[in-house]
């Protein structure tokens, strides 16, 4: 079976675990946390596909039991879930680090499950593009199969939007839907095969920017160029690597500008702001797509509304640092009051 691609697991569900509950299982560390101050300690959070979790403090008269542990380790981990300051944390028992060749780290990881469904929209939007040069473009990377390997495993962002395997490609789906039906309040002026395109193009940037081996992370291209600028470059490279180039010099600039102005603004990533009808379409389908799963993620995560409550009692940073809140009514019977 594929990695991510619905393997069933018997792991805990970490965001359901209630206080008390005893763990006995395997986990990825996510994070390995160096707290300074009066009392020195240090904070591991542990994660599998249905969560995070972290540990309480180890203080430094205990470092010798997590001595050599570091993110991206797979442990045995036994232990007792507890409550500080309305946050769940697990108080550790026992804890090895597993060799990785006893393990799949990728059932561990949160996953999309099976994306043949997603690909099938892809391909349809690739079959819809009427232009030539255009689905030639497009083609440079969605007919190689290396690509495809790697895109349906890559997050759309390693903590926030997305953050799963195979999230990228949903999120791009979803992108190119959104932009659809936006595209389509203004026939006769857009053009939608360039949407389209753009949609598909827009964050192949982040194949080069994140590693998903064991633990989403940054490369360091990711960190010092930024998955934007990567992903112009990675179309410069293959447009211009193919012989004959599948597009004018023209297009592919129209092409990068896509890619190079979809966050929108240069405090947001973007070198350059949306200048064109598509590209400010594209744009506002990327914001949208990513702040909606953003906002599903933190009202179904228990932890932001301790004891059932409806309103996260602090900001989320997933959110800009808003407060979510799960506001419920059923709005009277079908048809009547």
């Amino acid at each position: 079976m594929a990695p991510g691609h619905g393997a069933a697991t018997a792991h805990p569900v970490l965001s359901e675990l209630p206080v008390g509950a005893r763990v006995q299982d395997l986990l990825i560390v996510l994070d390995v946390e160096a707290r300074g101050g009066d009392t020195p300690h240090i904070i591991l959070t542990f994660g599998n596909a249905s969560g995070r979790l972290s540990s309480s403090p180890f203080w430094q008269s205990e470092r010798g039991r997590i001595a050599g542990v570091t993110k991206g380790n797979v442990v045995a981990v036994t232990g007792v879930v507890s409550s500080y300051r309305d946050r769940r944390q697990l108080v550790v028992d026992t804890l090895r680090v597993v060799p990785v060749t006893e393990v799949d780290w990728r059932l561990l990881l949160p996953s999309e499950g099976h994306v043949a469904g997603l690909w099938a929209q892809v391909d349809n939007s690739r079959a819809g593009l009427s232009r030539g040069r255009l689905a030639r473009t497009v083609g440079l990377f969605y007919d190689d199969a290396g690509f495809r390997e790697r895109y349906e495993l890559c997050p759309a962002s390693i903590g926030g939007h997305h953050a799963r395997l195979g999230g990228l490609l949903r999120h791009t789906v979803e992108v190119a839907g959104i932009a659809r039906e936006i595209a389509r309040h203004y026939d006769g002026s857009v053009n939608h095969d360039l949407v389209q395109a753009g949609a598909l193009l827009h964050d192949i940037g982040k194949l080069e920017s994140y590693r998903w081996e064991g633990v989403f992370e940054m490369t360091v291209p990711g960190c010092v160029v930024g998955h934007v600028v990567l992903g112009a470059l990675m179309l410069e490279r293959r447009v211009r690597a193919a012989d004959p180039m599948p597009c004018t010099e023209g297009e592919l600039l129209i092409l990068q500008h896509l890619i190079l102005s979809h966050h929108g603004k240069l405090e947001f990533g973007a070198p350059v702001p949306p200048m064109t009808l598509e590209a400010e379409i594209l744009h506002y389908a990327d914001n949208a797509s990513a702040k909606a799963d953003s906002m599903t993620g933190a009202l179904t995560d228990s932890e932001n509304f301790p004891g059932g409550a409806s309103l996260s009692t602090r900001g989320i940073w997933q959110l800009d640092r808003r407060r979510a809140w799960r506001a419920t009514s059923d709005w009277g019977a079908a048809g009547g009051e």
